[in-house]
């Protein structure tokens, strides 16, 4: 962790699966979007309450960092108010990392990947749609 803010700025995209402590609470706050290089890619998949948000979205609007992807957010789900989801360069997520437990949700993501794909296609509107 002591070197952290030196291997920030040497990472074209910083990948984030860590658990919630107190050790990692915050963690990715303004002084560390400040060391992730120009243009860098930063990726949640841990725990939402690693990244403060008002940081993250400072660095994306100021374009230091290129882009962010999240799958996990504090608070979650994310309010249709948060200011995330109107962030430059963001693309959330549905907590969907991780595994899939059952057999069943594995199924049932595969049959609605194929069926969009034939919406898509053909034209049509395809299920599950999020729009903003």
């Amino acid at each position: 962790m002591d070197d952290l803010p030196e291997l920030l700025g040497t990472a074209d995209i910083v990948a984030s699966f860590l658990p919630s402590s107190p050790a990692t609470r915050g963690l990715a706050d303004a002084s560390f979007f400040d060391a992730c290089a120009p243009d860098a890619i930063f990726a949640n998949g841990g725990r939402g309450d690693l990244v403060d948000s008002p940081a993250l979205i400072a660095a994306l609007e100021s374009g230091h960092l290129a882009g962010a992807a999240l799958d996990v957010t504090d608070p979650e789900p994310l309010p249709p108010d948060s200011p995330l989801w109107d962030a430059p360069g963001i693309l959330i997520t549905p907590h969907v990392s991780g595994g899939f437990h059952l057999p069943a949700v594995l199924d049932n993501i595969t049959d609605i990947a194929a069926e969009n794909i034939g919406h898509l296609r053909a034209g049509e509107p395809i299920r599950n749609a999020v729009a903003r």
